[in-house]
C-alpha cells in the first residue's frame, strides 16, 4: 500500500503485490537476490522483533544510514554523502512502514529495493520531517548496542554482497599502486582511487594518500604533494550499504630497514588483536589484547593513544569503533576492521570472523602477502 503522509491509502500505479519481486517469475542471478533478500529480510526482522519484547516495545523508528540500510538489504538511503537519510522505516509487530521523501519515492522503489515484501510505503512532503516523534515508539538511540547486535552476524545475502564489495576494493586499490610513479600527486592518486571505486558503483567514502612527506599523518587528506619513494593509500567504499576497509603502502627502490622492521612488528601486533577477535570475546577485551601488543612487539606501549585502533565493520565505518571498556561482544559471522599503527607503519584489512582463523575479505591475488600466523597480509608493493 502507498500512503500519503496524512496516512490515506492510495494504491501505487503498479502495487505492492505486482510491484514486489516474485522468484517465480524471475530466473538466473536476479531471483537469487530476491530470494536471498526475502530470506534475510526475515531473519532481520525477526531479530528486531526480539529486541521488542526484551524492551516491551511495539514498534521501533530506524532512521540511521547504517540502520536503514541493513533493513532495506543495503538500499542507498542518501542523496548526498554528507545529507541525512531520505527514508526511515518504522518496524512494527504487525508489518514495516517504509517512510520516503515523495521526490525520492518513485526512484528509491524503482531501482534501490530488491524486496518490498511485507512493506508498507508512505510518502511524505520533503519539507516535513519523515517521522514526527512519538513517545510510543523506541528510537535506535535508546537501543544502539542492541540493534548493532542484531545487525552484527552476517547473512548469506549480504555476506556473498560483501565478498565481493571488499574484493573489488582490493583489486582497485592494486590497480592504483601499480600505476603509480614517484612523481604523481597524492591528489592525482586519490582522484585514481575514488573513480575506479565510482566505476564499480562504490561510494568512496574516504580515500587517504600520504607521499614520503606525509608519513607521520595517520589521516593523511591528499594535498598536490608528490608521493616520493614511499607512499600508503586508504580505501573505505561503500556499496549496498556495505563498507570495506583496506590500506595498502607502496614503495620506490630499496627498503629503509627501519621501515621494513616496523612494518613487520605492526603485522605482529595486529596478529594477536585478530587472535583475541573470537566469538563471544568481549570487545573492550579485544582492545586491551591489542593495547598491550604495542610493547611486546617494540613499539610504545602508548602508540595506541595517537590513532583509533578499528573494530567491527559492516554497514558502519566501524560498527562499532572500539573503546576502552566497550560492552559489545564479537559474533560468528561477524566482520572486523582492525588498523594498528605507528610512525610509518599500519595494517588493516576487512575479515570475516569464524570457528578458525579470520578470513581475510579485502584480497586481491595480485597483491603481494606473508604469512603471519597462518593468515596471509599484506606487504610494501616494490615497485622498483
Amino acid at each position: 500500500m502507498i500512503a500519503d503522509a496524512a496516512g490515506a491509502g492510495v494504491l501505487d500505479a503498479s502495487g505492492v503485490g505486482e510491484n514486489a519481486a516474485s522468484v517465480s517469475e524471475t530466473s538466473g542471478p536476479e531471483a537469487s537476490a530476491v530470494e536471498a533478500s526475502v530470506i534475510d529480510r526475515a531473519v532481520k526482522r525477526d531479530r528486531v522483533l526480539d529486541l521488542l519484547d526484551r524492551r516491551g516495545a511495539d514498534s521501533i523508528v530506524l532512521r540511521s544510514h547504517t540502520a536503514v540500510s541493513w533493513y532495506l538489504d543495503g538500499a542507498r538511503t542518501h542523496v548526498s554523502l554528507a545529507g541525512d537519510p531520505v527514508a526511515a522505516v518504522v518496524v512494527r509487530r504487525d508489518g514495516d512502514e517504509l517512510r520516503v521523501f515523495a521526490n525520492e519515492a518513485d526512484r528509491l522503489l524503482a531501482e534501490e529495493l530488491v524486496s518490498r515484501e511485507r512493506l508498507d510505503v508512505v510518502r511524505v512532503p520533503w519539507h516535513e520531517a519523515l517521522v514526527e516523534p512519538d513517545a510510543a515508539r523506541l528510537e535506535e538511540t535508546e537501543v544502539a548496542a542492541e540493534l548493532r547486535a542484531a545487525r552484527a552476524s552476517l547473512l548469506p545475502g549480504e555476506l556473498s554482497r560483501y565478498r565481493g564489495l571488499c574484493r573489488e576494493v582490493a583489486e582497485v586499490l592494486t590497480d592504483a599502486a601499480t600505476a603509480a610513479a614517484p612523481t604523481a600527486t597524492e591528489r592525482g592518486l586519490a582522484a585514481r582511487l575514488a573513480g575506479a571505486l565510482a566505476e564499480r558503483g562504490i561510494d568512496p567514502l574516504v580515500t587517504l594518500v600520504a607521499g614520503r612527506s606525509r608519513l607521520g599523518h595517520r589521516h593523511p587528506l591528499p594535498t598536490e604533494a608528490p608521493i616520493g619513494d614511499r607512499a600508503m593509500l586508504v580505501v573505505c567504499g561503500r556499496r549496498h550499504g556495505l563498507i570495506a576497509n583496506a590500506t595498502r603502502w607502496v614503495r620506490f627502490g630499496p627498503a629503509d630497514e627501519g621501515e621494513a622492521d616496523a612494518m613487520r612488528r605492526i603485522l605482529d601486533v595486529e596478529a594477536e588483536v585478530l587472535a583475541a577477535t573470537r566469538p563471544g570475546a568481549p570487545l573492550g577485551a579485544v582492545f586491551e589484547a591489542g593495547v598491550a601488543a604495542y610493547a611486546r612487539h617494540g613499539f610504545d606501549a602508548e602508540e595506541w593513544r595517537r590513532h583509533h585502533q578499528g573494530g567491527a565493520a559492516g554497514y558502519a565505518g566501524r560498527d562499532p569503533r572500539a573503546v576502552p571498556g566497550i560492552a559489545d561482544v564479537v559474533h560468528e559471522g561477524q566482520a572486523f576492521a582492525w588498523n594498528p599503527s605507528a610512525p610509518g607503519a599500519k595494517v588493516e584489512d576487512t575479515v570475516l570472523v569464524g570457528a578458525g582463523r579470520p578470513e581475510v575479505l579485502t584480497v586481491d591475488a595480485r597483491w603481494p602477502t606473508v604469512s603471519v600466523t597462518g593468515v596471509g597480509r599484506p606487504v610494501e608493493l616494490d615497485l622498483g
